[in-house]
């Protein structure tokens, strides 16, 4: 089971304080009476040859590495992702499925939005300081996987579906008549849900804040 939650973002002033004040070194010296301890903090010159050497973040380069997960503004043009957020800080939202991945095709540095070719084919915009993670979803095998029998449906936990023109009129509208009628139930009308709610015809059932 994959895991797409991410973790909190480390803040910078964080980050400079270990860059401005990195740990002090000590040595020790020999003399007559033992080892004598000796602090040395490193000057302002070999802070940051300090922090690269000692951190192998930095030397590493993070942006090709599968399985990194950083703003899209940081990637190259061309790079796999998943994972992806819809607006900042929101969490993955886009190419979660089972062996699906997304190409970046437009130089995320250049602009504020950066273009993303998602597995359906569609061109998006996305923020280009949005998150992503590098690389495919794994078990690409899933879409090709078949049922071996209908007990495998049943522990996956999809239950049986019935057609309503196999039903009696009290359990659906479509229920009823003689033999294998179309027009059984709903009277050659439109097809209709079990609570009589017409599905097709552009008959609108959402809300109406939401159809403005």
């Amino acid at each position: 089971m994959a895991l797409f939650s991410r973790g909190r973002i480390v803040s910078s002033s964080l980050f400079s304080k270990l860059v401005h004040h990195p740990p002090i070194q000590r040595s020790f010296s020999s003399s007559s009476n033992g080892y004598n301890q000796k602090s040395h903090r490193p000057q302002s010159g070999e802070k940051a040859s300090l922090m690269m050497n000692n951190n192998p973040m930095f030397s590493l380069d993070i942006s090709s590495q599968v399985g990194s997960c950083m703003p899209i503004s940081m990637m190259r043009i061309g790079t796999i992702i998943h994972n992806i957020e819809m607006n900042p800080g929101q969490g993955g939202k886009l190419v979660r499925a089972a062996g699906t991945s997304a190409k970046i095709l437009k130089e995320p540095a250049a602009s504020k939005l950066c273009l993303i070719r998602l597995p359906s084919g569609v061109e998006k915009l996305i923020d280009s300081s949005c998150r992503a993670t590098i690389g495919v979803v794994s078990n690409p095998e899933h879409a090709t996987k078949k049922l071996r029998k209908a007990g495998h449906s049943r522990w996956l936990g999809r239950r049986p579906v019935v057609r309503g023109v196999a039903m009696n009129p009290v359990d659906h509208p479509h229920g009823g008549g003689e033999g294998k009628s179309k027009s059984s139930g709903c009277r050659g009308g439109v097809s209709k849900t079990p609570w009589g709610k017409p599905t097709k015809s552009g008959f609108k059932t959402g809300p109406l804040k939401r159809r403005k």
